[in-house]
């Protein structure tokens, strides 16, 4: 049981330690004095004209939200395409081959209404 997890323990005591690390040399070696215009919010390099709390349009996040689910679907496909040889040999393919159907089928139903509904028509 240990030496299963012996890995990930490692893998998360290296990233916390970078994390630290980065974190103490950006403190050590950052900028030390304090200036009102240093510490005012800018966008692009242009000073605030208005108070920061501005309205977006929902299309903004909508998008954002279609790209993630759409990411993360080739995220978790990709590596199950590379490997249903694996499945296949196992003599499992035809249940993972469904499970993976579930998923998209879930996945097309949501972007077909997302379709429907007008999300991904930009005006």
């Amino acid at each position: 049981m240990v030496s299963s997890a012996l890995p990930v323990l490692l893998v998360m005591s290296v990233a916390v330690g970078f994390a630290g690390l980065f974190l103490g040399l950006s403190y050590w070696l950052g900028p030390k004095r304090r200036d009102p215009l240093k510490e005012s919010p800018y966008e692009c390099g242009i000073p605030a004209r208005s108070t920061v709390q501005i309205r977006f349009f929902i299309r903004f996040f909508l998008v954002a939200l279609l790209f993630l689910i759409f990411d993360l679907e080739v995220v978790f496909l990709y590596p199950w395409v590379a490997g249903f040889n694996t499945f296949l040999d196992a003599g499992t393919g035809m249940y993972t081959l469904g499970a993976v159907g579930v998923f998209l089928v879930v996945l097309v139903v949501g972007l077909v209404y997302e379709w429907r509904k007008g999300g991904l028509e930009w005006q």
